[in-house]
């Protein structure tokens, strides 16, 4: 006999991982794949941590910080804001989670763009909330829909800026009037997971509108630029209201302490941050040139991924080259994939494949 599934989790979509890269190989004989689906910093993490996670690995034996008091230290001093106005969690995926899991209920409605990062849908969806999909609007969230599909049961917002999968960002004074506009019994949510790469003067500092809107929680991460993907920390700047609701909701012990030892050692290591989005952008407008000149549509990002458009079908063609990126149906019946920038050797490996398909007048 089976034994019944909560509904609500019947409905959630599974998070498409796709093939591994040893089953690509395997199934199309390569030798090598190159990943550009993952939006990973390729230049890894700086050095320091490598020394620290030596030294960690002593204290393999003890539970961690449930608290992580050195790692909110830190980040407190780095924003210039209070201790207990952060929140850290296993990847900001977590964060999404206990937000969801301590303020929705079921009939409650979650605002979030369409396409944007799909764990805002699962998480509320758990919880029995509402999805209400606002249409991106070229390529970027448009906030002014978004503020007209506020309803009576509207709970919760979320803004993803950088959007993944687009990479485009919402300018700062579109944003601080959206912020503005949201009634305050809204929760407005905005992740942020990629701001280290923006490189643009038109992207707003919300942090320091914390203490002005007590509906404004900003999620960030070290999984993108701090290269530490595989440790899984990401954080949460909030309300200490909300820090103390939801920390009656998160596991113990949720962050391992090598995770919270690197993510402090990370933080303190601003060169190699600001390197690494040197390169990226240089990058960047290396990729986006190329793909342009190939007739691609290509949205302006401020990631390190690029959102680029075909009238055909083009990412399982560049898998069976042994490039993997990420693929997007498109409502006029093409494809979009999702392509992470790499080093210039990649790239250039990646754009003499695309563009030896585009000849062949295959995609």
């Amino acid at each position: 006999m089976k034994i019944n599934t909560r509904k609500e989790i019947e409905e959630v979509r599974p998070y498409n991982l796709g093939k591994s890269p040893e089953d690509i190989k395997n199934e199309y004989g390569l030798q090598v794949i190159q990943k550009m689906s993952d939006n990973e910093n390729v230049y890894g993490c700086t050095t320091d941590v490598e020394k620290e996670l030596t030294h960690s690995i002593k204290q393999l034996h003890s539970y961690p910080d449930g608290i992580t008091t050195v790692l909110t230290e830190n980040l407190a001093s780095f924003y210039q804001l209070n201790q207990n106005q952060f929140l850290i969690g296993n990847g900001s995926e977590e964060i999404i989670r206990l937000l969801t899991r301590g303020y929705i209920s079921s009939g409650d409605e979650v605002i979030i763009a369409d396409p944007t990062f799909p764990r805002y849908e699962a998480n509320a969806i758990i919880e029995g909330g509402i999805l209400v999909k606002v249409p991106l609007r070229d390529g970027k969230h448009d906030l002014r829909a978004m503020v007209e599909a506020i309803s009576i049961r509207t709970k919760m917002i979320f803004v993803c800026n950088p959007n993944n999968p687009t990479g485009t960002i919402v300018g700062k004074d579109e944003l601080f009037q959206f912020i503005k506009t949201i009634p305050n019994h809204i929760i407005v949510v905005i992740d942020e997971a990629y701001f280290e790469y923006v490189m643009t003067d038109d992207y707003l500092k919300t942090h320091t509108l914390l203490d002005r809107f007590a509906n404004l929680v900003i999620l960030r991460t070290f999984s993108k630029v701090y290269g530490l993907a595989a440790l899984r920390v990401g954080y949460g700047m909030m309300s200490p209201d909300f820090v103390q609701q939801l920390m009656k909701v998160k596991d113990v012990f949720n962050v391992n302490q090598l995770a919270q030892n690197a993510a402090r050692v990370a933080l303190n290591d601003q060169h190699f941050v600001k390197e690494c989005a040197k390169k990226n952008q240089l990058e960047r407008e290396f990729v986006t040139r190329k793909l342009i000149e190939m007739d691609y549509k290509v949205y302006p990002s401020e990631t390190n991924f690029l959102y680029a458009c075909s009238e055909h079908p083009v990412a399982e063609k560049l898998q069976k080259k042994g490039m993997l990126v990420r693929a997007f149906s498109q409502p006029n019946g093409g494809e979009a994939i999702r392509v992470t920038l790499g080093t210039r050797e990649e790239n250039i490996a990646f754009l003499h494949v695309i563009g030896m398909l585009k000849k062949e007048r295959v995609v």
